[in-house]
């Protein structure tokens, strides 16, 4: 796990470029991006008396991957959903800060709540946005979840690094659907993770063979990046996969029943998609 801190404010960069990918209707059908326009871009809004962003990387990379006659699933939900392990290990360390430090106030964050995760990471030193709009890491690469615990304490801040993306472009070429529409934008509506999961309508005919078998999210964009050369496993056993994600072919995905999916992936990230989203996106895949 990888820790930054950063002073509570608003986020005066982030706020031109949030209006206008909202603007410009970058997030679809992703409706809940709209709301909470100024919570998103100051905690002090959002937490009150917060004084303090501590953003925090777990890594999530796998040591095991799926077969490669399977139906692709993103990396970050091979195992137990990430807001149940995190959301955990956040309210520890607020209290072990309250034990240390006294009366201190603060609330966790796990992707759950009106807060620019990786414009907070990246302004607490832990890594640059990259062209694909991933948090990037010259140590780690991107395979990591993003969480805060925004607090009413000052503390010692941390400073931004600067950005080693460079002249590559690995990640705008080979993008399956051409979702980054130019360095460090992504039109998240032409994202093969938003088609899989955030929309609840029928997957347009307009994409069909640009998928490249991937069932549930994407990673291509992290998979080629070249820092991701240094990603290790994983040592949180939460996220060990579970049996079948790493076991079962395309033809055992085909054949999962509605019974067998609730139960195996209750505690799941693929539950987000529900099993009838499941079932579209293998229909949707089959040739």
């Amino acid at each position: 796990m990888s820790c930054g801190i950063s002073k509570a404010g608003f986020l005066e960069q982030e706020a031109p470029r949030l209006e206008a990918w909202l603007n410009q209707n970058r997030h679809g059908q992703m409706q809940y991006m709209e709301n909470h326009f100024d919570k998103r871009l100051d905690p002090t809004k959002l937490v009150e008396g917060s004084k303090s962003v501590i953003s925090l990387l777990l890594n999530y990379y796998p040591s095991k991957l799926q077969r490669d006659d399977s139906y692709k699933i993103s990396k970050y939900a091979y195992g137990t959903d990430y807001h149940f392990v995190i959301k955990d290990k956040l309210k520890e360390l607020l209290h072990c800060i309250q034990q240390t430090v006294g009366d201190v106030h603060g609330r966790a964050f796990v992707d759950s709540a009106p807060v620019l995760d990786k414009a907070w990471a990246a302004k607490s030193g832990l890594g640059w946005i990259g062209k694909h709009s991933n948090l990037l890491s010259k140590q780690a690469g991107s395979f990591y979840f993003i969480a805060e615990l925004i607090v009413d304490l000052d503390l010692e801040y941390d400073t931004p690094v600067t950005d080693h993306c460079g002249s590559c472009t690995a990640c705008i070429d080979a993008c399956p659907t051409q979702a980054i529409v130019e360095p460090y934008k992504v039109d998240g509506s032409k994202c093969i993770s938003y088609f899989t999961i955030e929309l609840k309508n029928e997957i347009p005919s307009s994409v069909s063979g640009q998928f490249d078998d991937w069932m549930f999210g994407c990673d291509v964009c992290q998979d080629v990046c070249p820092w991701n050369r240094f990603s290790k496993a994983h040592k949180e056993p939460l996220f060990d996969p579970h049996p079948q994600v790493v076991s079962n072919s395309k033809k055992d995905w085909e054949e999962v029943t509605k019974e067998v999916f609730s139960e195996i992936f209750k505690k799941s990230p693929l539950k987000r998609t529900k099993f009838e989203g499941l079932r579209r996106n293998i229909e949707f895949l089959k040739p």
